[in-house]
């Protein structure tokens, strides 16, 4: 179990701390929306009203203890700028701070961020990929140029071992599981045999993976 403090209930606030809490970690959530946080204190017992640009409230939660601070304001950058300062300043050990654009990003580092994330850019980014050609179920990011995928089985692999079909010579990309509805078979053995159903989760660059996954 690990322990995260998350700065900024707004939407993308509280699905991360849900998030986190589902996954068995121990979340303090903060915001100076009082009435938001009277909202949510029912899914979230370790919720605090308080000003987080004010040293003295985040000095009190002791931010030196999490293993993470997330800083997951998105209207008011100035704050979120104060806010990573003053973390880093407290002895914080990781912070990551939401941003909504590169120059953003940019400003956030040099204050002391430890990560910068796009929320709204990474989604857009998967949906394009996604919605942009047929057969692409999801996809996540890794490097400039690879990524992994989520594609159906060909139909004329079906009833056929993956050792028989030379997928990394033939079309450049390595399969590292499969998946047929909630099941998943991560790292298959060479002598699985695809069936009906069957999606591979593949890694690969964008160009050699679109080739494989529109073909018939």
């Amino acid at each position: 179990m690990k322990s995260f403090l998350v700065i900024g209930m707004g939407s993308f606030g509280r699905h991360l701390a849900e998030k986190m809490i589902e996954l068995g970690n121990s979340v303090i959530a903060v915001d100076k929306n009082q009435s938001l946080i009277e909202e949510i204190a029912d899914r979230f017992p370790d919720s605090y009203y308080g000003d987080c640009t004010n040293p003295a409230v985040l000095g009190n939660l002791g931010v030196n203890n999490f293993d993470v601070c997330f800083v997951a304001i998105g209207e008011d950058f100035f704050a979120s700028l104060e806010i990573t300062s003053i973390l880093k300043e407290l002895g914080a050990r990781y912070v990551v701070s939401k941003a909504k654009g590169e120059r953003q990003s940019k400003f956030l580092r040099k204050i002391g961020a430890d990560e910068v994330i796009y929320p709204e850019k990474e989604i857009a980014e998967r949906l394009a990929v996604r919605f942009n050609a047929d057969n692409i179920f999801d996809n996540y990011q890794l490097t400039d140029e690879y990524s992994i995928y989520e594609i159906p089985v060909l139909p004329k692999w079906i009833n056929k071992a993956i050792e028989t079909l030379d997928v990394r010579n033939k079309y450049n990309v390595n399969i590292i599981a499969i998946k047929n509805e909630n099941y998943l078979n991560p790292n298959p053995s060479p002598k699985y045999v695809f069936k009906e159903g069957d999606h591979i989760i593949v890694i690969g660059s964008s160009k050699n993976v679109f080739t494989l996954a529109g073909k018939k």
